[in-house]
């Protein structure tokens, strides 16, 4: 069967210049047209990475747009104004209408404003800028989900959009947000509660050497540790049950030493394939230029090759979301518009999603009016209910869980997939995160639920993808950084061990974006074409596709330089820094002039002078800050119109006058916790959608006689005896008991719960 692509038909006019130019080629992946307005710019790599697969138009095409994006001046009004279902969106680093929306942005700008930057590096050292172009990329992928939105939203009401968007708004949300879900590095516990300084060198996740490179490891749940166990020989010292425990092994003196001398003797990949065979999370490290040829890419076929303009050919990424074939299409839907204040305002979604990526997939779904249901287990509970707190919950699952209701249900037993088909069939959306194979070892693969529902769209998001040699490895955030290279770029570059990606929660936000414009896409395409669809989203080649014009540059042997100063500079204060960079001569000439001094010499008025003398300069901005606070020489070279930007860290975020003025985060109250939950206030600064409810994160299997009841008419009697059968499995009593013995030991709690109950919470 031929592949329909799932966006065929949507006319996209861009109109960006720079980094997010990036947004508009996702939809190009996805099969639109997407036709390109303004000349390139820039670096001729990071062009063609950034505007692959679209066409050069003029103005005159923009009469027959469906979406319009533009950060050039491009007046909309008159187009909106004779296009009532047009969606059209505004692009810049700080949006529109606050006290920052004139300011510059680069990449370390918007690192140091997102906090992600405080949580970079190793502690002791100064913070260390991530590679790449990771901020606009993931902010990037922030705008199309947008995008999306709003467009289904107008097929399904009529109803036009514009949409003001900031890149430091995409950054924060979709990179690693700081106040939002996390992964097991923090425990459940509130990201500004964790230490000022810089993560030490990680045991988490270590990173240790092996015969031919180093290998990472990511040993986290007690099965894994029983596998690392057996595969070292049960060695006797640590047989102790207590090793099951994360707790016990990070204090151990004698573990990691024992678990290094096992390793050092191997190679890559044979600790990888021995790894899988014993259920252990393990990867070699790669290098960018290694990735091209790894077994698993070249077998995925995940690169695609492009003509520069001067005739040389480079290895871009294809994309990361593979679109199956097409099963015969099913009954159109019903195209009279409705009254939706969301966008999924009547939607139903099955949320098979687990950790990050699972929650984020579905909580965009959720946020914006979707009935979605997080199917969930006793045995195999979510990893990301791991808390400090003895309940499974936490302000990081209150934060990516919100807007969702749980059903507990045994997916080994015949009646409890029964019961999950019979959902199906009355469902639009299935998100799930499993490593391939999961589901259609459970008899529920993509050709078994559209048996069930026709018109059902199903997204499967894994580490590696569900095809090629490694398709049967676990994979987790620091495997996949590992495998494709990105860990090898994160560190010092005076110190070739100095690892620094340990706490950073990458791909996972952005991959969960993934999977949600994928099944938007999907549904875009029910709903103007009919019929179900199924697409599959790899993690490690959305890391790729950021990473695309630094392949490509390294095949080439044309590593990306920077100008100078670029980099993150010691201010007045306890470790407080300033991000200082410079784009050109003209940021440079502005800066000179701010500063005076050294900078002033004429010599250094040529970019190639002043990447020369690097360190000259790095001295010279070091000295001007010594007597100066971060905030007030952000402010100084901000007005000179250089970008420079304070490193704000997360408890620092939410007093920050631009995140004050922009309004993108809001306080959440979860009746099962003492801390307050901090969530964001809306996806995108859209005009037309509703923001999110805020119904709390629900406790495991919490609504699953009001779902089975509701979905499928069961009454009461039937889901008792399914209960009394194991086969649903409601909210444990013992939870309910570990919340309020939790709570009554809290000082606090007993004026809290009376505060609720006096606001009616």
């Amino acid at each position: 069967m031929a592949i329909d692509p799932p966006l065929a038909g949507l006319t996209v006019v861009d109109a960006v210049v720079g980094p997010l130019a990036a947004i508009t080629r996702i939809f190009a992946e996805l099969g639109a047209t997407v036709l390109r307005i303004v000349p390139d710019d820039g670096d001729a790599i990071a062009t063609l990475a950034a505007n692959r697969g679209k066409q050069p138009a003029t103005d005159a095409v923009l009469a027959d747009a469906d979406i319009i994006v533009e950060n050039t001046g491009l007046d909309l009004a008159p187009l909106r104004a004779g296009r009532p279902g047009l969606v059209t969106m505004t692009v810049s680093d700080f949006g529109a209408g606050n006290s920052l929306s004139g300011w510059q942005a680069t990449g370390p700008v918007l690192h140091a404003l997102s906090g992600e930057l405080s949580r970079s590096g190793i502690r002791g050292r100064p913070p260390l800028l991530p590679p790449g172009d990771l901020a606009y990329q993931c902010a990037g992928v922030q705008a199309a989900y947008a995008l999306l939105a709003s467009h289904f939203h107008v097929l399904r009401t009529g109803q036009g959009d514009h949409i003001d968007f900031a890149a430091l708004d995409g950054a924060i949300q979709a990179l690693d947000p700081g106040f939002g879900i996390h992964g097991s590095a923090t425990l459940g516990r509130p990201m500004h509660l964790l230490s000022r300084d810089r993560p030490p060198v990680g045991f988490q996740y270590p990173i240790l050497p092996c015969a031919d490179g180093h290998v990472r490891l990511c040993v986290l749940a007690p099965r894994q540790w029983q596998g690392m166990f057996r595969w070292m020989g049960s060695p006797a010292q640590f047989s102790d049950p207590a090793f099951n425990t994360t707790t016990v092994r990070h204090k151990s003196p004698d573990l990691m030493p024992a678990i290094a001398a096992f390793l050092a003797t191997r190679t890559r990949a044979t600790l990888e394939a021995e790894g899988e065979q014993h259920g252990v999370p393990i990867a070699g490290l790669s290098t960018l230029a290694e990735v091209l040829q790894t077994s698993q890419f070249v077998a995925r076929e995940s690169f695609a090759t492009a003509v520069l303009p001067d005739g040389r050919t480079v290895p871009l990424p294809a994309g990361p979301v593979r679109v199956s074939p097409d099963a015969p299409t099913a009954a159109l839907p019903d195209a009279t518009p409705i009254a939706a204040p969301q966008a999924f305002t009547g939607l139903k979604v099955l949320d098979l999603g687990i950790i990050v990526v699972g929650a984020e997939a579905s909580r965009l779904f959720a946020d914006q009016g979707a009935d979605v249901v997080k199917i969930e287990s006793r045995s195999f509970p979510d990893g990301v209910r791991q808390s400090h707190l003895p309940y499974g919950l936490s302000v990081s699952f209150a934060a990516g869980h919100r807007n969702k209701r749980s059903l507990g249900l045994d997916l080994r037993e015949p009646q409890g997939r029964e019961l999950f088909q019979r959902l199906v069939a009355d469902t639009d959306v299935v998100l799930s995160n499993f490593k391939p194979g999961t589901l259609e070892a459970l008899g529920l693969g993509p050709d078994v639920l559209a048996a069930a529902n026709p018109r059902i769209v199903m997204v499967e998001s894994s580490a590696f993808g569900a095809t090629g040699p490694w398709r049967g490895r676990m994979g987790y955030g620091p495997l996949v950084r590992a495998a494709t290279g990105l860990t090898d770029r994160w560190r010092y570059p005076d110190d070739a061990d100095a690892y620094s990606d340990s706490v950073t929660v990458y791909p996972d936000h952005v991959a969960g974006r993934m999977s949600a414009i994928a099944a938007l896409a999907l549904l875009v395409r029910r709903q103007r074409r009919g019929g179900g669809g199924h697409a599959s989203i790899a993690q490690a080649e959305v890391m790729l596709s950021h990473f695309a014009a630094e392949i490509a540059g390294a095949v080439l042997g044309a590593e990306r330089t920077t100008d100078a100063p670029w980099g993150v500079y010691p201010a007045a204060g306890d470790d407080d820094w300033c991000v200082v960079t410079v784009r050109d001569d003209a940021d440079w000439q502005r800066l000179a002039a701010t500063i005076g001094g050294d900078l002033a010499d004429a010599a250094l008025q040529a970019r190639t002078a002043r990447i020369a003398a690097r360190e000259r300069i790095d001295a010279a901005v070091t000295a001007w800050l010594a007597s100066r606070s971060a905030d007030a020489a952000m402010r100084t070279l901000q007005a000179a119109g250089v970008p420079a930007a304070r490193m704000l860290r997360i408890a620092d975020l939410r007093d920050f006058d631009y995140h004050r003025e922009r309004g993108l985060f809001r306080d959440e109250v979860h009746p099962h916790l003492e801390e307050g939950v901090v969530g964001e206030a809306w996806h995108a600064r859209t005009g037309r959608l509703a923001p999110p409810d805020a119904r709390p994160a629900p406790l495991p299997g919490e609504h699953s006689a009001e779902v089975l009841h509701q979905w499928l008419g069961l009454d009461a009697a039937t889901i008792a005896a399914l209960i009394a059968d194991g086969i649903v499995q409601p909210t444990d009593p013992a939870v309910y008991d570990a919340i309020a013995a939790t709570l009554a030991a809290r000082p606090a709690a007993a004026q809290i719960a009376a505060a609720r109950a006096g606001a009616g919470m």
